[in-house]
């Protein structure tokens, strides 16, 4: 899932050089990496950038998180009717059935009572802090280990440039919103990922090629780039067990917010040095901001009303299912 270009990998768009003395069972949400990072762009280097520590953060805690996950499965300490336990090496860390579980990893029932996204406990029991929990957990060890190594190639970069405070809210906030559109839809499996959060992150790149668009020269590449990856991605969660719900609204939260946190001072106005002749922001970029934050609040707001009411979105959606999973001759969907 990698193109090419004169730098890296894949090319985000390269910046007009900065003026002289500018500062320098349903499990898991998804195993995929969602994009290779974007921001490999030289001129950047010469820009200001942040020491990231809240993506790094994020690795650690999800990676302890995995491992109390199996030390509470203790699958040694429960007969399972698929057979012995994978690594029995591992003793209380030990990986229930391949059968069970291909992704190594424990239990749903594991899962279920360390806060995986359960529609009726969220509803039904007010355990609607399941909808952050979920974010932080993984179905197995491949799982955590796809979502980690995602999160590194694109969080550390995105958060190099635009800091802390930014990418921050993104990532959690996606990951929330995911939640809210996966607890919509999927009402009979529970769910448990940070890909929500992931893809978040994948649509406030997008937000943030559109809003800043004058400030970079191969923008039109870079533009397709994003979307094919983005696209490629959501094609993908609709394989069975899969929560392509978690992604699409992460990644429309992310988007949203993007045109929020990420736009930056218009060329002209670094150029000028902030001279009152030039306006900071282009006007475009604030109706932007200003529109994604009332459509963001908004959604947000009709999306937690409608599943604290009991709502299921597949009763004024019929096709919306298709969006997760589409039955072939291979695999059927039991969403």
């Amino acid at each position: 899932m990698t193109g090419t270009s004169n730098h890296s990998d894949v090319e985000y768009g390269q910046r007009v050089p900065p003026p002289p003395g500018r500062p320098a069972p349903r499990y898991g949400n998804d195993i995929h990496v969602p994009a290779p990072p974007f921001y490999n762009d030289p001129m950047a280097l010469q820009e200001k950038t942040y020491k990231p520590w809240f993506v790094p953060t994020v690795v650690v805690v999800e990676v302890i998180i995995f491992v109390f996950e199996m030390v509470v499965n203790n699958c040694p300490g429960h007969d399972s009717v698929y057979g012995s336990c994978v690594a029995p090496f591992l003793h209380r860390l030990s990986f229930q059935p391949w059968k069970e579980n291909p992704l190594l990893g424990p239990t749903s029932d594991t899962l279920e009572k360390m806060g995986a996204l359960d529609w009726n406990k969220v509803v039904h029991q007010n355990q609607g802090w399941r909808l952050v929990s979920c974010t932080w957990l993984h179905a197995g060890l491949i799982h955590l280990l796809a979502n980690m190594i995602c999160l590194i190639f694109i969080g550390v970069r995105l958060e190099q440039q635009f800091g802390f405070l930014r990418v921050a809210p993104i990532y959690l906030i996606s990951g929330f919103g995911g939640s809210v559109l996966s607890g919509l839809f999927i009402q009979n499996n529970i769910s448990v990922g940070a890909s929500g959060a992931l893809f978040g992150i994948l649509g406030a790149m997008l937000a943030e090629l559109l809003t800043n668009w004058t400030i970079y020269t191969n923008r039109v590449a870079a533009l397709f780039n994003i979307l094919i990856i983005a696209a490629i991605n959501l094609a993908l969660g609709i394989l069975p067990h899969v929560d392509n719900f978690a992604h699409i609204g992460g990644f429309l939260s992310g988007f949203l917010l993007g045109f929020i946190l990420l736009l930056e001072p218009q060329y002209e106005w670094v150029k000028a040095r902030g001279r009152a002749s030039v306006s900071k922001y282009a006007i475009y970029q604030i109706i932007l901001a200003v529109v994604a934050a009332i459509v963001l609040a908004a959604g947000l707001a009709v999306g937690l009303l409608a599943l604290f009411n009991g709502k299921n979105g597949n009763d004024h959606c019929g096709w919306c299912h298709y969006l997760t999973c589409v039955p072939t001759s291979s695999w059927k969907c039991n969403s």
